[in-house]
């Protein structure tokens, strides 16, 4: 019974390892360990028997190879591009030096492609953002020292950070630019709201800002601080308790005190009252 058993799982090992691929050989194919010992010949429907083995292994060697390329596939997943401030700009538009001159219109087509925004640095983007911006929030658009101004400045910078960001993802000193940006601007957006409600409220809804009120009582927990509050309230719940053990053996020793007081009077100073009482 044990022999039959040991030629059984024999037979389906053999079997196994017949159809078992081993990938990486070059060219996408693979190799098959085989179970027929060389120098020998081969069985009769050896050669059929191979072959299907060989079409099974080429089967599940494609179909291993698909699930490695959709797991590494899977690896390669990128974020959402965000849209940049300067896709509402027409790349035909002329740069804001060059909107005023009268007689603009009638320039040669090669003239207008230099000076319009299609060959513009980033600067020069920036200045037309700007304008638009100013055109829908400020009541003066040349006057910049506004409060509304400067948040419409600092705005435009902020969206300039972050498209770099989203670039280059490393850059520390443009990501602490772009944190004290943002935090300048929440203080503008505060001393305004408090000044002009209206001029605010405006101003959120043309650059689509949400703003938070910050509250009342705002600091950061560190585990430094926590630390040292938890010391301090233990180091005066000591203090108390010694004060409360102080207190109570003054009392303990002054209520002894005025039992010593109330106690009569012992008999070695009664003696020489008796003797004068005899004489």
């Amino acid at each position: 019974m044990l022999r039959a058993a040991w030629r059984a799982l024999s037979s389906i090992r053999t079997q196994v390892v017949t159809q078992v691929p081993v990938l990486g050989l070059p060219g996408g194919t693979c190799a098959r360990l085989s179970s027929v010992p060389r120098g020998l010949p081969s069985p009769p429907g050896g050669e059929e028997t191979r072959s299907s083995a060989l079409g099974v292994g080429k089967c599940s060697s494609a179909k291993i190879q698909c699930l490695i390329l959709q797991a590494a596939r899977g690896y390669a997943t990128q974020k959402p591009v965000q849209p940049s401030q300067e896709d509402d700009l027409a790349p035909s538009m002329l740069l804001k030096d060059y909107q005023d001159i009268p007689g603009i219109e009638k320039v040669d087509d090669v003239v207008k492609r230099l000076l319009s925004l299609e060959m513009a640095n980033q600067k020069e983007k920036l200045k037309i953002k700007k304008a638009l911006l100013m055109n829908k929030v400020a009541e003066n658009p040349e006057d910049t020292r506004s409060l509304e101004a400067r948040i419409v400045a600092l705005t435009v910078k902020i969206h300039s950070y972050e498209d770099h960001m989203q670039k280059h993802r490393k850059d520390k000193a443009h990501k602490r630019y772009l944190q004290m940006s943002i935090d300048q601007r929440k203080k503008m957006l505060k001393n305004l709201r408090n000044t002009n409600y209206a001029v605010f409220e405006k101003t959120c809804r043309e650059l689509g800002l949400e703003y938070t009120p910050p509250p009342l009582h705002h600091r950061r927990a560190h585990r430094r601080l926590a630390t040292k509050k938890a010391l301090c309230i233990r180091v005066f719940q000591e203090v108390q308790k010694l004060k409360k053990q102080k207190r109570a053996l003054k009392a303990a020793a002054a209520a002894a005190r005025e039992q010593g007081q109330k106690s009569p009077k012992s008999p070695f100073k009664a003696r020489p009252e008796a003797t004068k009482e005899n004489q």
